[in-house]
């Protein structure tokens, strides 16, 4: 995964667009289900493979394209990254769109980890805590952990709420051992 400027100024470049069009969100549901395709290691490496020639691999993803069938700016967005060699950043681009989307439709992403799956009321209360808490939209998603035992962990951003039995396990034996 490439972290830098190069994914997040081609997204913001892609951002302004959707904003000004009022298609954000659409271009990042759109970039996301490209990307998803990338994930397949034979057709990434046709994409950027200095081997095969430019037209082939524009060919490649225009056909790729047609399938999915993009708004017209989102297919000259990823056709644009196939001439500029930038195909394999794709997958960092859609990720760095959704969080740049996110933020300017004023939510948060937050993902929580259980020992045991979130009944509907208890998924309801958690989320209108995190609202509250971020006064912010809050996207959750779930996973569950068998070894938290039990409590949960939840992150939004980079903060992390542990409040599992697990990690007050691991706490306690340090105390008790002195570590």
């Amino acid at each position: 995964m490439t972290s830098g400027s190069i994914p997040r100024r081609y997204a913001r470049a892609l951002l302004a667009i959707g904003a000004e069009t009022k298609l954000y969100e659409k271009f990042g549901l759109e970039l996301d289900q490209l990307a998803g395709l990338l994930r397949h290691k034979e057709l990434r490496n046709a994409l950027t493979n200095p081997s095969i020639l430019q037209s082939r691999r524009r060919a490649i993803m225009e056909q790729l394209i047609s399938r999915a069938q993009p708004t017209p700016t989102v297919r000259s967005f990823v056709l644009l990254l196939v001439d500029r060699n930038r195909a394999e950043l794709l997958p960092d681009i859609a990720r760095e769109y959704r969080a740049l989307a996110d933020a300017h439709a004023g939510r948060v992403r937050a993902s929580v980890t259980t020992a045991e799956p979130l009944d509907g009321e208890a998924t309801a209360r958690l989320k209108r805590a995190l609202e509250q808490k971020t006064n912010k939209q809050v996207i959750l998603e779930q996973r569950t952990d068998p070894d938290l035992i039990a409590g949960m962990v939840t992150q939004i951003g980079s903060i992390v709420y542990d409040g599992s039995i697990r990690t007050r396990l691991a706490q306690l034996r340090q105390t008790l051992l002195g570590d």
